[in-house]
């Protein structure tokens, strides 16, 4: 294992999803500790879905949050959520396999743009619109590093 608890590549093939055409998909169960006392998703459950999309929609593009952390790309960096309107369509239940979609709407020198959904099968669940930044650990703006422009291009 390195430093940081990560495993060798082929232990963990596939646990941060997979892009396909500049999308990405993940695979989430709901458990019990998602759920309220009706056995459905709790509302800010959903919250963490779409976050764990765009975690590891970042981390298969090659930003990885320890990294920005660390001050690889010369400064510390974290990502921070500006905005985001989420619409709920319908309820997710205890044991659910549900589907995170991740895909870039747009991006300039300093913000990206996501739109994410959340579905069992093809019923969508929930949709969210995610204005995201990277800033100092002081909060100050900072553009994106170049090489990220082409990894996070839109896609058709």
């Amino acid at each position: 294992m390195a430093e940081r608890g990560e495993w060798p590549a082929a232990e963990t093939a596939g646990i941060a999803g997979r892009v396909e055409n500049g999308v990405h998909v993940l695979a989430v169960r709901v458990y019990y500790a998602d759920t309220d006392f009706s056995g459905a998703v709790y509302h800010a459950r959903y919250l963490e879905f779409f976050e764990r999309g765009r975690s590891d929609f970042l981390r298969l593009a090659g930003v990885h949050h320890t990294e920005l952390a660390d001050g690889a790309h010369g400064e510390q960096l974290v990502w921070v959520v500006r905005r985001m309107e989420i619409d709920f369509r319908a309820q997710a239940r205890l044991d659910d396999l549900l589907t995170v979609i991740t895909r870039v709407a747009g991006i300039s020198g300093a913000r990206i743009e996501m739109d994410q959904q959340i579905r069992r099968g093809e019923t969508l669940i929930a949709a969210a619109h995610v204005q995201a930044a990277v800033v100092t650990p002081q909060s100050k703006p900072r553009r994106f590093p170049a090489a990220w422009k082409t990894l996070f291009q839109p896609q058709g």
